[in-house]
């Protein structure tokens, strides 16, 4: 019996600098039901490239009119926050399964528009650190009881980005209205992967810092202005009961970047580690216990884009486990995979967090 294949059309996937080429376009190639159909970007210099690099059929200089396309079934939004929304909307007026990266909306109020836009429909969001194999697989062990009470939990990340030098390309991360931020981006995928083992978040105390507030731009020599945090610490009570103590630091060099995550319980422990420079979300995570586990399922994916730069080695891993996820509901009629609803979530919970260093007092996290 043939399996349905599910025709995929990327917007963003650029050859330059592209996320999308480094992660979604392996991702896709190591899927059963899914397949790589079309790619979009706004020129067609760049579209034609990225088909041909990527090995989809068809390109589009206009995202739009892929949307619009019969032939495509599912559409993912890999370009600049700010732009997500109307591509988002458009896709869902269209009928289309959506796949977006995180946070959904430059602002929270977008973000409340596209979840409530897409109730009934197929939807993923780019949190993809809890599909790693390690995540949901200690998430079990938790869930076991075989690390008896939960008493306490301790969480150190990290990221090259967010320091005090980086490219023109990615100064936008820089400037609080584009949405793209430390807080939204490293901080939320952070706490998506704490919620994914220890259960939603109830209440939080932060305290932010803004560390390097001039920013060189590294290829053009001009001095760009930071003007949201790039530090954080919190403690954060969770469902499970354990008190999570959380430290993420920006600005790292990429030798020493480093994650950890210790649950320290009754009877036991375990602990997540892992070194990708770009962050928890990115790479593969290894777990070890001082209980029995069985190991975790090998990642569907291993590789890298073609055009990608070696750093993003290992960037194809979680992304394939999402798309895997959604390629068994949409074969199946079933909505298990986090999607919007999720991403509105994760934004209000960053939101919260946000306003717990702003007001220096504990908030009660609402959801």
């Amino acid at each position: 019996m043939s399996i349905q294949k599910f025709r995929v059309g990327i917007i963003g996937a650029d050859t330059q600098a592209s996320w999308a080429g480094a992660s979604h376009v392996p991702a896709l190639q190591a899927q059963p039901s899914l397949v790589l159909a079309a790619v979009a970007t706004r020129r067609e210099e760049s579209a034609r490239a990225a088909a041909d690099a990527f090995g989809a059929g068809r390109w589009f200089a206009d995202p739009y009119a892929m949307i619009e396309d019969r032939d495509i079934d599912v559409v993912t939004v890999a370009v600049k926050v700010p732009a997500h929304r109307d591509l988002v909307m458009a896709a869902l007026r269209q009928g289309k399964a959506v796949y977006s990266e995180a946070p959904l909306g430059a602002t929270l109020a977008e973000t409340e528009e596209m979840a409530t836009a897409a109730r009934g429909a197929h939807t993923a969001i780019g949190l993809q650190g809890r599909h790693n194999p390690s995540v949901r697989r200690a998430a079990e062990l938790v869930a076991s009881g075989k690390l008896g009470r939960l008493m306490s939990a301790r969480v150190g990340a990290t990221t090259f980005g967010y320091g005090p030098q980086t490219p023109e390309v990615y100064d936008y991360f820089n400037k609080s209205a584009f949405g793209a931020t430390f807080l939204t981006i490293t901080v939320g995928h952070v706490l998506d992967v704490i919620e994914a083992i220890l259960g939603p978040v109830m209440e939080v105390d932060a305290r932010t810092e803004l560390l390097w507030p001039e920013i060189e731009i590294v290829d053009t020599g001009r001095i760009s202005v930071r003007d949201t945090p790039d530090h954080i610490d919190l403690i954060a009570k969770t469902q499970s009961g354990a008190p999570v103590s959380v430290q993420v630091l920006a600005g790292i060099p990429p030798q020493d970047a480093a994650f950890s995550f210790e649950i320290r319980g009754s009877e036991g422990w375990l602990r997540l580690t892992g070194n990708h420079l770009a962050g928890v979300q990115v790479g593969d995570l290894s777990l070890t216990a001082s209980v029995p586990f069985d190991a975790p399922d090998a990642p569907l994916a291993t590789g890298v884009g073609p055009t990608a730069a070696a750093f993003w080695a290992g960037a194809a891993i979680n992304v394939g486990e999402v798309y895997a996820s959604l390629g068994r509901d949409l074969t199946a009629g079933t909505y298990d995979t986090p999607g919007f609803a999720h991403a509105l979530h994760n934004s209000r919970l960053v939101a919260t967090v946000e306003r717990a260093a702003q007001t220096g007092q504990r908030q009660v996290v609402a959801d």
